[in-house]
Formats: C-alpha cells, structure tokens, sequence
C-alpha cells in the first residue's frame, strides 16, 4: 500500500519518496532544480500569499491557518485535478509533499496532507457503497 507523506525539501532525495510535490508558493532558498528533483509543483495549490504571511510560520496561528488553508483548497479551482494526479501516483508509488520551513508538524504540507487523505478516504467510501 502506498501513502502520502511530508518531507523537508532540504532533505535528501530517496527511493520512498516516490512522486515529489513542492507545496510552496515561493521557491525554496539554496535548493537548485536539480537537487529539488520535483515532480510537480503545486504552486496553485499552495496558501494564498495572504494566507502563508498570516500564518508567519507561527505555532499559535496554525489553527486559523489549518482552518482557512483547509477552505481555499476546497475552492480552488484546481482540486478536483490535483486529487486525481495524486490518486493516479498513489497506485503505484508513494507521494511526498514537500515544504521548505523548519517546522515539521506546522506548515501547509500537513495541512495539505490531511486534506487529501479525506478527499481520497471519502472517493474510496463512494464507490465501495
């Protein structure tokens, strides 16, 4: 069974990685394209600016964040394909959400996992019932 994971983008490339997902809006700082060995960015699909300048990585604002970053992925116009690139690469490898910050358990990465895992836990219910 494949999943869906995060990672520092700072971290080395390996094999469990699968298909790689930049979650930034902005380019992560020293990273060369050839190190960052990206599948797709997911730039549209990232915090608004608005959003992530809130937010300011910051632990006492992650529930707002969550909770508004939550609501633009759900009307992003781009969701409906970003769920199905990701459930076409979960069939046969992992996918690893990647996210520049130093903070592992509050960033959009998280934030984008979560919700992904419901969107693709609510299809399966569907068209099991």
């Amino acid at each position: 069974m494949y999943s869906i994971q995060c990672k520092r983008i700072y971290e080395e490339k390996t094999d469990k990685d699968g298909f790689r997902i930049l979650t930034d809006r902005l380019w992560p700082r020293g990273i060369t394209k050839e190190r960052a060995a990206l599948d797709n960015w997911a730039k549209e699909m990232s915090p608004s600016t608005f959003l992530r300048k809130t937010f300011n990585h910051k632990e006492e604002n992650f529930p707002l964040f969550e909770k508004q970053y939550w609501e633009e992925l759900e009307k992003n116009p781009e969701k409906e394909q970003f769920i199905a690139l990701v459930r076409e690469h979960l069939a046969h490898e992992n996918v690893t959400l990647l996210y520049a910050t130093k903070e592992e358990r509050f960033n959009q990465a998280v934030v984008m996992e979560g919700w992904l895992k419901e969107k693709l836990s609510e299809e399966a219910k569907e068209h099991s019932a």
